[in-house]
């Protein structure tokens, strides 16, 4: 631990947790719950490794090849984007706007609800795809990226949550020839939206480690908006939902593309848990 704070690591506690149990394959409360369990010279070679790792920068999940998403465990590589706890407002807009059509059942009728047409743009693990399947019964999926490394790692957690058979996997730039004009009821997305030349007021670790396709969006990391919002409108079906989520200081670029524009009614801007705005949602008119 004390290389790790004099490495300034942030939450330097936390990740010698994680390390340890990762190394050990125990939880928490087994660690503190036996402090004089011994460990043999194996493991403390294979510990002490790991954090000389996580001292020079490599990431924590990185290193566990781990991290929670949505109260689910996803397997995350160098290939993908960390998932992060504030990308969960795209999924809670994505089903607060469904509202009953989000129920498996019409709770009018009793008869099964319609399948749900799901797009997730640049899906990366496959967090939102995934969860968005999980809480979703009769979802139907197509998940999208441009690296086929990522989705590697996306197909296997959609079988790791018994999912795989809702989900298609497709390798394609944004939603590229993934569906027929009106087919879809939800299209979701975290893009790329940091700007290049922010890169260096990035953390360390995100520079270094993680996979840059799936981090910076154009010199001003606001370019990709106008291309998904136009590919989104031609694919969503009449009332359809549109949820992105939004980088540093681009909600009112973003506004400005679906505000007050034929195609789109019903704009919303989310704040995350910080107060800054996290996520615009639109319903196609």
């Amino acid at each position: 631990m004390a290389s790790l704070r004099a490495a300034a690591v942030p939450s330097h506690t936390l990740a010698a947790e994680l390390l340890l149990m990762h190394v050990l394959g125990r939880d928490r409360a087994w660690i503190y719950t036996h402090p004089e369990e011994p460990l043999d010279a194996g493991a403390l070679d294979r510990y002490f490794a790991l954090v000389a790792r996580r001292a020079a920068g490599e990431p924590t999940q990185y290193l566990t090849g781990t991290q929670e998403f949505w109260g689910l465990p996803f397997e995350v590589t160098p290939a993908v984007l960390i998932p992060r706890p504030e990308t969960e407002h795209v999924v809670e807009v994505a089903l607060e706007r469904l509202g009953p059509r989000g129920i498996k059942i019409d709770m009018a009728t009793g008869a099964p609800s319609p399948p749900l047409k799901i797009a997730d743009v640049g899906t990366g693990s496959g967090c939102l795809a995934v969860a968005l399947a999980h809480e979703l019964p009769h979802g139907e999926i197509v998940a999208t990226d441009i690296s086929a490394a990522a989705l590697q790692v996306a197909r296997r957690n959609a079988a790791r949550h018994s999912v795989a058979d809702r989900v298609r996997f497709v390798e394609t730039d944004l939603l590229a020839a993934v569906g027929e004009p009106r087919s879809f009821d939800v299209i979701v997305s975290n893009p790329p939206y940091v700007a290049r030349n922010h890169a260096d007021l990035l953390p360390r670790d995100v520079r270094e480690h993680e996979p840059e396709s799936a981090l910076f969006g154009g010199p001003t990391g606001i370019e990709i908006y106008a291309r998904l919002i136009e590919q989104a409108a031609a694919l969503l079906g009449r009332g359809g939902i549109l949820a992105l989520e939004l980088g540093y200081d681009s909600a009112d670029h973003v506004r400005s593309l679906l505000y007050g524009q034929p195609a789109w009614v019903n704009v919303s801007i989310t704040n995350d848990l910080a107060g800054i705005p996290r996520v615009i949602a639109a319903l196609r008119s």
